[in-house]
């Protein structure tokens, strides 16, 4: 099972969870977002981790391609 797969199924469970909880889902991905940034923290620069979150930012519409790709 790939990493996204696990990712995937991680997510829909916590939106259950949180939602038994009385969160929504964008309260969820706010304290997983933080807890993301944690784990990259660990083992990345600053400096790489903001790129990364620039470079997902930049791409956040799934009609386009990527910025850095040539039609």
């Amino acid at each position: 099972m790939s990493a996204y797969k696990i990712a995937k199924e991680v997510m829909a469970q916590a939106i259950e969870q949180a939602a038994a909880a009385g969160y929504d889902e964008q309260a969820l991905a706010r304290g997983l977002m933080t807890e993301v940034i944690n784990v990259y923290k660990r083992g990345r620069s600053h400096a790489d981790i903001a790129s990364e979150l620039a470079f997902l930012a930049d791409n956040l519409n799934d009609d386009e391609d990527y910025a850095f790709m040539r039609p």
